[in-house]
């Protein structure tokens, strides 16, 4: 891709295979991979209207909401004879804030001229087949966050190593159980458990004074931060249905993060008995 992405710009000029069908399915290919990557309505919208327009198809209709797109679309001037509708289906998955940033280079290059709907339609399949960075890196930084976010919320250098200890655990579970194979419902609980079972047993052993900051800076791993925001920001574009979407799935996380909390302080208490 970056070799591509990196190579002598070429003027995208109207080929005849280039018709209304093949230019709304790169277009909708763009908007796929954004939504299921996390990026609000509007942004979607704007970029599948701006591939589609650089070639040359104008009359098109792009109907997003926070799980579908449908794309419908026609040539009046029967330049390029053919209509096109498509409705794609697309669950609420986990955010990749690389891939979003790459489809809008993507999309700005294409406005420019840069790439022709064959290198556009290759680089979006390149970007949509893209690996995540690699598990130790992403432990790393579930360490490095959980402990930050312990000192951000008032914790001490113990409280934050106690967080770290426990954050890399939890992204274990997220990366070999949660997402493999668990719902969004069950890995949040279960997730939240882990991470204070784990938090209240460091504190026992020494490890971190505020139990409250450690456990916060462990499950900060499992909020869904960015959807909550989307959200209101697609409230805020006009995006309503959308934004109420977003909002239920974000607190919905939030409230599982809190069950499982609660819940592994009574199991603890009724099992041990006092104050956890």
């Amino acid at each position: 891709m970056e070799n591509i992405m990196n190579s002598e710009p070429n003027i995208a000029q109207p080929e005849e295979e280039q018709n209304v069908s093949r230019v709304l399915d790169v277009a909708t290919k763009a908007g796929r991979i954004l939504l299921e990557n996390g990026a609000e309505i509007s942004r979607v919208e704007e970029t599948m209207v701006r591939i589609a327009a650089h070639y040359g198809v104008h009359h098109d209709n792009f109907f997003v909401l926070a799980n579908g797109i449908f794309t419908t679309g026609w040539d009046e001037d029967n330049k390029w004879p053919g209509s096109f509708a498509k409705v794609l289906h697309i669950p609420m998955r986990a955010t990749r804030l690389d891939r979003i940033v790459a489809v809008n280079r993507v999309s700005r290059a294409i406005s420019d001229g840069e790439y022709t709907l064959d290198e556009a339609e290759m680089l979006l399949s390149e970007i949509r087949d893209s690996k995540p960075k690699h598990k130790m890196i992403q432990l790393a930084g579930a360490v490095l966050g959980s402990a930050c976010f312990s000192v951000l919320f008032g914790g001490s250098l113990f409280d934050a190593l106690g967080s770290g200890i426990a954050g890399f655990f939890v992204w274990l579970f997220m990366l070999y159980v949660y997402q493999p194979y668990l719902s969004k419902i069950t890995g949040n609980i279960l997730g939240s458990m882990i991470a204070t079972v784990i938090c209240i047993g460091l504190n026992k052993l020494g490890i971190g004074h505020t139990l409250g900051q450690m456990i916060i800076g462990a499950v900060v791993l499992l909020i869904p931060g960015v959807a909550f925001t989307n959200g209101v920001r697609d409230i805020a574009d006009g995006d309503y249905i959308s934004g109420v979407v977003r909002l239920l799935d974000a607190t919905l996380g939030f409230l599982c993060i809190a069950v499982g909390v609660g819940v592994t302080f009574l199991i603890l208490r009724y099992l041990f008995g006092g104050v956890v």
